[in-house]
């Protein structure tokens, strides 16, 4: 199942209460993965120093690996509606905003809503970290910033999401822990690929972006690929 915590972390859990938005940290170049175990701070920033370049190689070596599994019955709506609200299990589920605009104002800076609406994102500035630029978005250009599920959900059903309750499927899809706010264009490239065939444009959060994909896999108890786990490591410097 997907856990609530990771063995031997320490996670502030932030219940249903909606994100605030514009935290330090938002305008800047995020959060390390190491420090946001459950995926309510905003962000993803790079692990530079040999020691967190280290310590990434020791969470992702904790990852199982197994064969890719069939696609097939794989639909979108297995994992219950786009960006639901109605999901109990993982942090702002049940806060009466959608996941989407959950997400959008973890990671904004800046954020304005819509008139009379405490959910509903129009604007904010927001650090893309799979190009490594500040976008000004509006909810004119929407598609400019897409919410990416770092372990996309087809490969979760053939890694074993198949074999899930509809619930559990739900909580994968909506659980912060494996959603960035990214650059549109590179969402649309990733498509469900893993980390031995697609990683983000810019270098500097590659390594991140795998140590991300690690405590997904650990949280949830979903393997990845031998090939994807070998290109997570090297990310790291393994």
């Amino acid at each position: 199942m997907c856990l609530l915590a990771l063995v031997g972390w320490l996670v502030e859990g932030r219940g249903g209460k909606s994100p605030g938005g514009a935290g330090p940290s938002a305008a800047g170049t995020g959060t390390s993965p190491l420090e946001n175990p459950d995926g309510t701070k905003p962000g993803l920033a790079p692990l530079t120093t040999p020691e967190q370049r280290k310590a990434g190689r020791e969470l992702i070596a904790k990852v199982a690996t197994a064969r890719t599994g069939p696609k097939d019955g794989y639909d979108r709506n297995e994992f219950g509606p786009a960006w639901t609200d109605s999901v109990e299990g993982v942090p702002y589920g049940g806060n009466k905003c959608d996941t989407r605009n959950d997400l959008l104002a973890r990671d904004g800076s800046g954020v304005e809503r819509k008139d009379g609406s405490d959910c509903v994102v129009t604007a904010m500035t927001i650090h893309d970290p799979y190009t490594g630029r500040t976008v000004e978005w509006t909810k004119q250009q929407a598609s400019k910033i897409q919410i990416d599920h770092v372990m996309p959900l087809s490969y979760d059903w053939q890694m074993g999401a198949a074999t899930w309750d509809k619930a559990k499927r739900v909580r994968i899809a909506n659980d912060p822990l494996n959603l960035i706010p990214a650059d549109g264009s590179q969402n649309a490239s990733k498509g469900d690929s893993g980390p031995a065939d697609w990683l983000p444009a810019a270098a500097e959060i590659r390594c991140s972006y795998a140590v991300r994909f690690a405590q997904v896999s650990l949280k949830c108890q979903l393997p990845v690929t031998e090939a994807d786990k070998k290109a997570m490591l090297q990310q790291c410097g393994g």
